[in-house]
């Protein structure tokens, strides 16, 4: 055809686009303007389609500003197409605002905004919408309801319920397609019998429905109704499809059930649809997480006829996951020379086997490709350079982020916030409330972190306030931090009470009470705590088994603590590592056992570790042994020579046993070497609170005390303002 009229290129790009190939739809749209076609509603539905699709953020502002321009009003057409982009690149007031502008009250306008709303993962904004459509009077249909049970699976059963319950007030006929959808949302709530009632409510059944019922049965691991279910599935003449190995295997990686893995691998290779790309993604994912070896996974994915995408990043992550940064790089090379692009998840990956070198590489090749405005991987990028403390570059990622959300200030600040920066971790809020975005869980334990590491009592109150205001305590880390935040900083009443709030409290709430109470002296309650821990079948970790052996220590509980160390292996599980040891001779040299001391060393395998040599030869100062103590300062110096620490506590056990001119000529040596000694801090004690500060203090620690009151008093009020 050597013309094309609008209706010819309108077909072509629209076959492009149901296609997949957005960037050639694209191509196409920019090849149409330059011959002066004037674009139809369904061109620009097309192209606004391959820029959702593509997160071209700012072509997708400029067709809809040319939208505007020609006088299209957005209609059924061109409303969806909008909402759709709009909602996928983040923007979802924007979507609202068009939708109630095109909004002609009809039930496909309802439901096309809450699927825009569902597949954009914003759940509750979903369901705020249902209400509004049922006020608004107009009726849900089938279609409706089975966006709204895929929030639901996700939201929990007390939303499940209630539009299951209005399901059946209104009468919606119980197809297949409901059936599904039921099921597949009790069972993603791990409500078992009542996917199971929905099966039966009717004898019709397909293969989708079982498969949500038997991924159901391996997600709360009933692995003999997984197997039941299976061969039921098949009496009944329904026969498996790669969708159900598939959601099986996958169910069977997340909950780390290899046996059954491997059984359904099995049948995958009896039924022939090991080629499948959407079995083979869900096999790589599973040997890639298991303790198998890489080329059980590597033989997956060889099997796949065409790996797409999916199934590259899924080797991709594996290789990361286990530490092979090599392999990870390759593959990343290799997807591509196979015609295949990375998308945001595969870049996120590799982003985690770089180094900061190759990160600015990596951030070269974003800046040149289509994902340079996607807001995953600038989140990724911005958690990465912060990470390797380059808070400049994640600064200006931030910044030149088209759209950022609550994810993007929570990685910067969680970067901050392992740096030591705390101070400038809790200004962060004040962004966050400029972008009118939300805190969330993570965000808010994040700056709750930072208020504990800085003592901040008032600071954290507020935020404990606003968590409380915007539902944000239901969040296992944000209870989690709250007790660690009021045991930091000495209320232990408050720290017992955030703490008797949980629900289900797990490892880390039992560990954060345990330090908290330790660390203000209370180590008869502490090791009541573990106790009850362990009463509680709540299975400790080591750090929780480090926690108990610095409170015998410092509680002088030597015996208790002994017997701790010994129940590590034998009723725990958990092997003792090289700080377990280092504990444990605290614990014997604070007692004057120095020989016990000496012989957990002496048993250990090679102790390549300096500090707990220092540990020891700190105890030897205390109890003037001068031998012991020379030989513990050879063996930490061996290993770390330019510790001045060392010379320090060598020199001050021979000036306590009177060989001054020993402990002068140590410092001479350390002087030689070039090393100082680091300044002294002290603990002083506040009213509700300690903070650590040089000796002595000046005129400019006072300036700068006050600083840092004026600038916590300013986080205050916005906190303020954001409740």
């Amino acid at each position: 055809m050597s013309y094309k009229d609008v209706v010819s290129w309108t077909c072509i790009i629209s076959a492009y686009v149901k296609d997949g190939s957005y960037r050639e739809a694209l191509d196409l749209f920019h090849n149409m303007i330059k011959l002066s076609e004037v674009p139809n509603e369904f061109t620009y539905s097309s192209v606004l389609r391959s820029c959702s699709s593509l997160f071209e953020f700012e072509l997708g502002i400029c067709t809809h500003a040319q939208i505007i321009k020609r006088g299209f009003e957005p209609n059924l057409v061109l409303g969806s197409a909008l909402i759709d982009f709009y909602s996928k690149c983040g923007y979802f007031e924007e979507s609202l605002k068009i939708f109630d502008i095109k909004n002609s009250g009809d039930t496909v306008s309802w439901t096309t905004m809450i699927s825009s709303l569902v597949q954009s993962q914003n759940w509750i904004q979903s369901l705020k919408l249902y209400l509004r459509m049922i006020e608004g009077g107009v009726s849900p249909n089938g279609f409706t309801f089975v966006k709204l049970l895929m929030a639901c699976s996700i939201l929990g059963m007390k939303y499940g319920k209630l539009v299951h319950a209005h399901i059946v007030l209104m009468g919606i006929e119980l197809n297949l397609i409901m059936k599904t959808a039921l099921a597949e949302m009790y069972s993603k709530c791990q409500r078992m019998e009542e996917a199971a009632k929905v099966l039966n409510q009717t004898p019709e059944s397909d293969v989708w429905l079982w498969t949500a019922l038997i991924t159901g049965y391996a997600r709360v691991s009933n692995f003999g109704k997984v197997i039941s279910s299976f061969r039921e599935m098949q009496f009944k003449r329904i026969l498996p499809n790669s969708f159900t190995y598939a959601g099986i295997l996958n169910t069977s990686a997340s909950i780390h059930a290899w046996e059954l893995g491997k059984q359904i691998h099995s049948l995958v290779i009896k039924d022939g649809l090991e080629t499948s790309v959407s079995v083979g993604n869900a096999l790589v994912d599973m040997y890639m997480k298991s303790s198998a070896v890489v080329r059980d996974a590597l033989g997956a994915f060889e099997e796949i006829i065409s790996p797409n995408v999916v199934s590259w990043t899924s080797l991709i992550t594996g290789f990361t996951q286990r530490g092979l940064k090599g392999e990870a790089f390759q593959a990343f090379m290799d997807m591509q020379v196979f015609g295949l692009q990375p998308n945001p998840i595969t870049v996120t990956e590799i982003l985690k086997s770089c180094s900061s070198n190759e990160v600015r590489n990596l951030h070269g090749y974003v800046i040149k490709s289509e994902l340079r405005n996607n807001v995953i991987v600038g989140n990724a990028l911005v958690d990465v350079y912060a990470r390797f403390g380059s808070v400049g570059d994640a600064w200006n990622v931030l910044k030149g982020m088209p759209h950022r959300d609550v994810v993007t200030y929570t990685n910067f600040a969680a970067g901050l916030n392992q740096m030591g920066d705390h101070q400038t971790t809790l200004s962060i809020i004040s962004n966050i409330y400029k972008d009118q975005l939300k805190m969330d869980g993570h965000s808010m334990a994040t700056f709750l972190s930072a208020s504990a590491s800085l003592a901040a009592t008032e600071t954290g109150k507020q935020l404990h306030c606003h968590s409380v205001k915007s539902g944000l305590g239901s969040w296992i880390s944000v209870s989690n931090a709250l007790v660690d935040l009021y045991g930091k900083c000495g209320n232990v009443n408050d720290c017992q009470r955030a703490f008797s709030e949980i629900l289900v409290p797990n490892v880390v709430s039992w560990n954060v009470l345990i330090s908290g109470l330790a660390s203000n002296g209370d180590f008869s309650s502490a090791l009541s705590i573990f106790e009850d821990m362990i009463l509680a079948a709540v299975k400790p970790d080591h750090i929780t088994m480090l926690l108990v052996l610095y409170t015998c220590s410092h509680g002088g509980l030597i015996n208790r603590g002994i017997e701790y160390f010994n129940s590590m292996t034998k009723t725990h599980g958990i092997k003792p590592t090289i700080d377990h040891c280092i504990c444990l001779v605290d614990l014997l040299g604070r007692a004057g056992r120095l020989e016990e001391a000496m012989s957990v060393i002496e048993n250990m395998k090679p102790a390549q570790d300096a500090l707990i040599y220092k540990t020891l030869l700190a105890s030897c100062k205390v109890h003037g042994n001068v031998t012991m103590g020379e030989d513990m300062a050879r063996r930490a110096l061996q290993l770390n020579p330019s510790d001045p620490a060392v010379y320090v506590l060598l020199a001050n056990i021979y000036d306590d046993a009177g060989k001054t001119n020993f402990g002068d000529l140590t410092r001479q040596l350390m002087r030689d070497n070039g090393l100082r000694k680091n300044p002294g801090k002290s603990w002083l004690k506040t009213s509700r609170c300690k903070k650590s500060s040089s000796t002595p203090q000046n005129i400019t620690k006072r300036f700068q005390d006050r600083k840092r009151s004026c600038k916590l008093r300013g986080i205050l009020e916005l906190i303020r303002r954001l409740i």
